[in-house]
């Protein structure tokens, strides 16, 4: 599976980075059939504190699944978004059968 990452706004540490691997490829876990993920991590300009996005959209022959939420911190985040795609995951594996 292809990884892309593309931030907005802010240039990231190697520790986010590495994060956001280490969270996207055990998504591999729950279908073979995943060809790639992107994963968009940026700042929105607003006064409060949960102004960190992350949106990871995993690529399925005939079926995307996405997933975009504002968090405090960036790996709160990833952590949050990559749970809820495992579960969508799951789910769109029972349905397939």
């Amino acid at each position: 599976m292809k990884i892309h990452i593309q931030t907005l706004d802010f240039t990231p540490k190697q520790d986010l980075i590495d994060l956001v691997n280490e969270k996207v490829e055990k998504l591999e876990r729950f279908s073979d059939r995943i060809v790639e993920s992107r994963v968009v991590l940026r700042v929105e300009k607003s006064e409060k504190r949960d102004n960190k996005i992350c949106e990871v959209r995993v690529v399925i022959p005939g079926n995307d699944l996405f997933v975009s939420k504002k968090f405090e911190s960036f790996e709160e985040g990833i952590h949050k978004v990559t749970d809820t795609l495992q579960r969508q995951l799951k789910e769109w594996k029972e349905k397939q059968g």
